[in-house]
């Protein structure tokens, strides 16, 4: 049984773009290179899921109740919001400074303070958590919890960290809850955050270089991402992350969603372009993207490499946009998507009508010839016309041959093999129809 993952608001926009967005279940550690970066993504976190109505928990391992609200401002005035207290008879040492809180306004306060005796105890912070989690009813509970930092300053080692973190995470991510982990970076061994690394969902680090501070998303477990171990720019105003990227002129996006469709439509991957053109993979990742422009002589040379005019690259200026007839000699030769690369030959009809709903191709596959996989990565229907030969292809469906004058209609299947039979080449008319039209 497949179970569909429920996405969830960060909070911040371009970091749920970024990373394809948290899902309920994921254990969400935040490397904090100087200790205070991670708190405006707590605090956004925190703003959305009340906004939402959305129970959270706030673990305290660092600040004494009065400065952890006095922290939170307007957004402890919440009543789904629990604070569990581990610095009183922690850090604090039971101090008489620090519960005079309970006797002075703790019962009068929006939110719930609950101070956890013997916080010393990593089985009683277990019993605090999941506590916490049932007096909510168990639904959507989300958790902030600062700071594993804290955890092994008070319980004396890396090891007990470890353990408690090795059975908390998993049990928060069956019971669908959010959490969020800080950690002080340059506290720890690399020991322990490669343990936690192994067991998180998500891992992302933030970093202060030269008065600028940087966000890298270092894990993201069931996300097919181009973003891992990238350096984001951002700056904070306010609960406000500004993050690069985030708002740039349409014209970035135009070259990029251009540059992406040529680039597909003829095969390459963005390792390949940018080998051809002279770039970085990551240079055609961020234009496509829309995050930055190419220099002039690097458009130069992706326009010769995909044989297109440099105008196509923006929207409103495509070459053969009324174009009724396309001669035989302005087809070009493109690559397979697969393995088959080296295997088979592959034309496209159309070179500068990408725009359309359906783009046409011709696929030669040589006689007596096995492919791995389908030539092409698409997502959206695609018919074949078999103009010659004859070909097996398996789908989950099952084993089908086509020959001359058959047609071929794949609407969900992708092929995990073809076969061309003895005596002749295949060749087939082949059109990639758009999702979504």
């Amino acid at each position: 049984m497949i179970i569909e993952k429920i996405p969830v608001n960060s909070g911040v926009e371009r970091l749920d773009s970024l990373l394809g967005n948290i899902y309920i279940g994921d254990n969400v550690v935040w490397y904090d290179d100087a200790g205070s970066l991670a708190t405006v993504f707590c605090l956004n976190f925190m703003k959305i899921s009340q906004k939402e109505n959305k129970p959270l928990v706030y673990v305290s391992f660092d600040r004494s109740p009065k400065n952890l609200l006095d922290k939170l401002g307007s957004l402890a005035k919440n009543s789904n919001l629990t604070i569990l207290d581990c610095f009183t008879d922690g850090k604090g040492e039971g101090a008489d400074i620090f519960r005079r809180f309970y006797e002075a306004k703790a019962d009068r306060l929006p939110c719930k303070v609950v101070r956890v005796e013997h916080p010393e105890k990593p089985e009683v912070l277990a019993e605090s958590l999941e506590s916490a989690y049932s007096e909510f009813g168990g639904s959507d509970v989300r958790f902030i919890i600062e700071s594993i930092t804290g955890m092994q300053d008070l319980w004396g080692g890396e090891e007990q960290v470890l353990k408690f973190y090795t059975h908390s995470c998993p049990r928060l991510y069956e019971l669908n809850t959010i959490a969020f982990w800080i950690i002080e970076k340059k506290a720890h061994s690399q020991r322990l955050r490669a343990g936690i690394n192994q067991i998180a969902q998500v891992a992302m680090e933030l970093t202060l270089k030269r008065g600028k501070t940087f966000l890298s998303i270092l894990k993201a477990e069931g996300r097919d991402i181009e973003t891992l171990n990238r350096p984001y720019n951002y700056a904070v105003r306010g609960l406000d992350v500004i993050m690069e990227g985030k708002r740039q002129p349409s014209v970035y996006n135009d070259i990029g969603a251009q540059l992406k469709e040529y680039r597909t439509s003829r095969g390459f991957s963005q390792t390949e372009l940018a080998r051809l053109v002279g770039v970085t993979p990551s240079t055609i990742s961020q234009v496509e993207g829309g995050q930055i422009l190419p220099s002039l002589p690097a458009l130069l040379k992706m326009a010769e490499t995909l044989s297109v005019d440099v105008a196509s690259f923006f929207q409103g200026q495509l070459p053969g946009q009324d174009k009724v007839v396309y001669s035989s000699d302005s087809r070009i030769n493109v690559n397979a998507e697969n393995t088959a690369k080296d295997q088979i030959m592959i034309s496209l009809l159309a070179p500068d009508a990408i725009t359309s709903s359906a783009i046409p191709y011709i696929v030669e596959i040589p006689e007596n010839t096995e492919i791995t996989g389908h030539f092409f990565y698409h997502k959206g229907e695609e018919m074949g016309y078999v103009l010659d030969g004859d070909v097996l292809l398996k789908t989950d469906a099952g084993v089908f041959g086509a020959g001359k004058g058959d047609l071929i209609h794949l609407k969900t299947d992708t092929p995990q093999w073809w076969k061309s039979q003895p005596g002749s080449t295949v060749k087939m008319l082949w059109i990639k129809i758009k999702s979504g039209l």
